[in-house]
């Protein structure tokens, strides 16, 4: 998966999991990579929500995701776990709005572009809108993606990364609730960052003079946050997956996970058995 071929960027082979599958596996584990039910997407629909639920995501290109993870997995291996983890995203957002009822339109903010062909896959299996990722850094996409939505309408926007694979359902039913009452919702993660954030209405200072993936970002938001004089609430504290070490406790979630009944059960069967792969690989690689 994510491996370039000599053509344009939005042909790019999105054969489910090829460098990490090695013909052991059941094959039930490939086809669950990339088949889902085919559903419309909210952008067909004629009624729009008042929230909506933004799923910020790259494309699964072998070299350009999740490189703080190798060289301890290659980086088609990267690639692919980046993918399930997209996925997963997809999935357990599609779970939230079911579960709890939500009037939410959901949407995938996409890099390096929504034409690319992993997202439009994604748009007509799992019923989300395409939106491109607009500017130079972080910040500046994020608020540009705020400002998009707030501009078509929407009262209440929450943005969620795609690191976060076991994230509670509940999380993202609290995060759109507590919006009826709060200015700002952060969902701090471990590294000193944040998973999500959701809005009432744009707010740019937010998103400016951040110094990006470092562990001062979530500290200087919420900073921001209190001289804008804006009510916040803070989700509880979650792991997203950027170095082997996080890589290691979520096979060890994983691991604990199966335990559980089926119906239990956090962790999706595509991305227990890639993980499952990956720490026999990891354990091999060591020696």
């Amino acid at each position: 998966m994510g491996t370039e071929r000599p053509r344009a960027y939005n042909s790019i082979d999105v054969d489910p999991a090829l460098p990490v599958l090695d013909g052991s596996e059941p094959v039930s584990l490939a086809t669950l990579l990339w088949h889902g039910e085919m559903s419309k997407s909210s952008s067909e629909r004629k009624v729009r929500a008042a929230a909506a639920l933004v799923i910020f995501a790259k494309a699964p290109i072998a070299g350009q995701v999740k490189t703080r993870l190798c060289p301890a997995l290659t980086e088609d291996e990267a690639a692919t776990l980046h993918g399930s983890f997209v996925l997963d995203t997809l999935e357990r957002t599609k779970a939230a709005v079911g579960t709890f009822k939500l009037l939410v339109d959901r949407y995938l903010a996409c890099s390096p572009s929504l034409t690319h062909v992993f997202f439009k896959i994604m748009e007509a299996r799992h019923g989300v809108s395409l939106l491109d990722q607009v500017g130079d850094d972080l910040g500046t996409r994020m608020h540009h993606t705020f400002e998009t939505l707030f501009g078509q309408g929407y009262r209440r926007v929450c943005l969620v990364g795609t690191d976060v694979p076991s994230l509670p359902l509940t999380h993202y039913r609290d995060a759109l609730e507590w919006l009826t009452r709060h200015d700002v919702v952060l969902g701090p993660a471990m590294d000193g960052g944040y998973y999500l954030i959701g809005l009432t209405k744009p707010q740019p200072s937010l998103f400016a003079d951040i110094p990006w993936s470092t562990d001062g970002v979530l500290a200087l938001t919420e900073q921001k946050t209190q001289q804008a004089g804006l009510s916040t609430a803070v989700l509880p504290t979650w792991r997203d997956i950027d170095t082997v070490e996080d890589l290691r406790a979520l096979i060890d979630d994983c691991t604990a996970d199966k335990q559980r009944s089926k119906q239990e059960r956090v962790f999706s069967q595509r991305t227990a058995g890639t993980l499952e792969l990956l720490a026999k690989r990891l354990r091999t690689r060591q020696g």
